[in-house]
């Protein structure tokens, strides 16, 4: 696995002889793609008021995958391309655990939980897309092997089906309940609260 990972670093990362167009453009897409999750969070709270609760469950769901990347980042505690000199750091990092990467972490995990909802599918592809072209140019840059970009995702995947558990959870458990007060107050109560008059019952 060590040698694929390597491979795969030296066949995509720029490595001392980067591409003098490409570079520029994996640096500001390594340093601002997560931006494009939080814009496309931002116009779905603005379109879609409805998903706004949603959305806002996905933004406390990928804190908590910060912490756990980071966490588990720190426990490996594997070096970067850059500390290991495959490449230079073309952009600011500081030299702590690699892997999982917590930008794919991350990105991935809203974009799981997006495509999970119907009405916000379309915007969980998009933030996929951006999740991988971002995860492409962090190695680009040095600052993460391959396997880090998908052990972020692994993270992911996981965040993401517990959230879905819990949210399954949660519909089985509370849907009783809210059913039960439907059929006490529903269309039929004011019928049989009537004919209880009728019949001359206390209220």
């Amino acid at each position: 696995m060590r040698a694929v990972n390597l491979a795969l670093f030296q066949w995509i990362a720029a490595g001392y002889d980067p591409n003098p167009w490409l570079l520029p453009l994996a640096c500001a897409i390594a340093l601002g793609g997560a931006w494009v999750t939080v814009g496309l969070m931002g116009w779905a709270v603005w379109q879609r008021p409805s998903e706004r609760g949603y959305v806002i469950a996905a933004l406390v769901v990928s804190a908590a995958t910060a912490s756990i990347a980071h966490a588990i980042a720190g426990l490996l505690d594997l070096p970067r391309p850059f500390m290991l000199g495959l490449s230079p750091a073309y952009i600011a990092h500081g030299a702590r655990g690699s892997l999982p990467s917590a930008h794919a972490a991350v990105m991935f995990t809203v974009a799981l939980i997006f495509l999970l909802r119907p009405r916000l599918r379309v915007l969980g592809f998009a933030m996929v897309a951006a999740a991988a072209i971002t995860g492409w140019a962090r190695v680009y840059v040095g600052v993460h092997f391959p396997l880090d970009i998908a052990a972020g995702l692994l993270v992911a995947v996981a965040v993401g089906t517990a959230f879905s558990v819990v949210q399954w959870l949660g519909r089985r458990s509370i849907a009783p309940f809210i059913a039960r007060d439907d059929c006490r107050e529903g269309p039929l109560a004011p019928a049989v609260e009537a004919a209880g008059h009728s019949r001359g019952d206390s209220p």
